[in-house]
């Protein structure tokens, strides 16, 4: 049986990839000519060319496949372009979706994100929040927001898909890097004077593949699970940061939420001069001032979830930065 997978060169795709060929499945991915192959290389795969952007090379990518894995998607803090974050996340999902109905396949996971469920304070939210971040203006977040939406609609039409809701996976091969990873360069690059005051939650990448491997296994199609460990304070993740990697600089001036939006819209601005991704985008201070955490019982308790201490999973990522020039 072959399982096709979407994104399979990124950040997480790649861990899922891997973790499929350790299970033994004989995995396809749904790659673009234009793909960086680095995290890919030299493992045991089927190559088909084609994007999800365009709904026949997602047809002819589907042929003998009776699971697919939808983990393609635009993650960014800033696009010149942010139409196509949209195009990307909300229409690429309709395409990938509307093909697997066509084909009769026989179970979807679509990797979605607790971005698509908003943040909702300090008390942990599950899987049954409902989004509520339109305000920030944020690009991601509102294009997976609405390509959730799409699967649910799917779903409740019949086709057996499951969705997965990954926190902040931590772990190596961020080649890009994603947010995720440039946030943890720059903090070791002592890039970042100021915070404000908000949380995140913290997840192993490892952990998080195979809790999306299991939701194939065990997930119920229609239903959502919310992937992560830990909650924290942007403070104390920055600080964490610094103690893991040994240097660094834990920013130590908490900004008022005006005055950091300030800063992001200085960064933007540089961006576009640069066309290089800025350190900060004012949309993102508006979502880090807010406070994404998350109960993960669910997943726990349905889907086996791993809960890796994200001591050890930082030390790992920051050591792959290390080691492969980032840092």
């Amino acid at each position: 049986m072959t399982v096709l997978v979407t994104g399979a060169t990124g950040y997480i795709g790649s861990a899922v990839v891997r973790e499929l060929l350790n299970k033994g499945e004989t995995v396809r991915c749904l790659i673009r000519k234009t793909s960086n192959l680095q995290n890919i290389e030299g493992l045991e795969l089927e190559l088909a060319f084609g994007d999800i952007c365009d709904l026949d090379s997602i047809r002819d990518a589907l042929v003998d496949c009776e699971k697919v894995y939808h983990l393609a998607a635009l993650y960014a803090n800033w696009l010149p372009n942010s139409g196509l974050m949209y195009q990307v996340n909300e229409e690429g999902t309709r395409n990938v979706l509307a093909a697997c109905r066509d084909a009769g396949v026989n179970k979807i996971v679509y990797c979605s994100s607790v971005a698509a469920i908003g943040a909702h304070g300090k008390t942990p939210a599950d899987e049954s929040a409902q989004f509520n971040l339109n305000s920030t203006r944020d690009h991601y977040y509102i294009s997976k927001f609405r390509a959730e939406q799409i699967a649910l609609t799917f779903a409740r039409q019949g086709l057996p898909v499951v969705i997965v809701n990954p926190s902040n996976p931590i772990g190596p091969r961020d080649i890009s890097p994603t947010p995720t990873g440039a946030l943890i360069i720059n903090i070791i690059k002592k890039k970042l004077p100021g915070y404000v005051d908000g949380g995140i939650n913290l997840i192993d990448l490892q952990d998080c593949a195979l809790g999306i491997i299991s939701a194939m296994e065990r997930g119920e199609p229609g239903q959502k699970y919310t992937l992560g460990n830990r909650n924290v304070t942007i403070k104390e993740y920055f600080d964490l940061i610094v103690k893991v990697a040994g240097r660094g600089l834990s920013p130590f001036l908490r900004l008022p939420k005006w005055m950091a939006i300030l800063s992001g819209s200085g960064y933007e601005m540089l961006a576009w001069v640069t066309r290089k991704p800025p350190i900060m985008s004012a949309s993102w201070v508006r979502v880090g001032s807010h406070y994404s955490w998350w109960d993960c019982t669910k997943a726990r308790e349905k889907l086996g979830l791993g809960q890796r201490p994200v001591e050890e999973s930082l030390s790992e990522a920051i050591e792959w930065f290390k080691t492969n020039g980032y840092i």
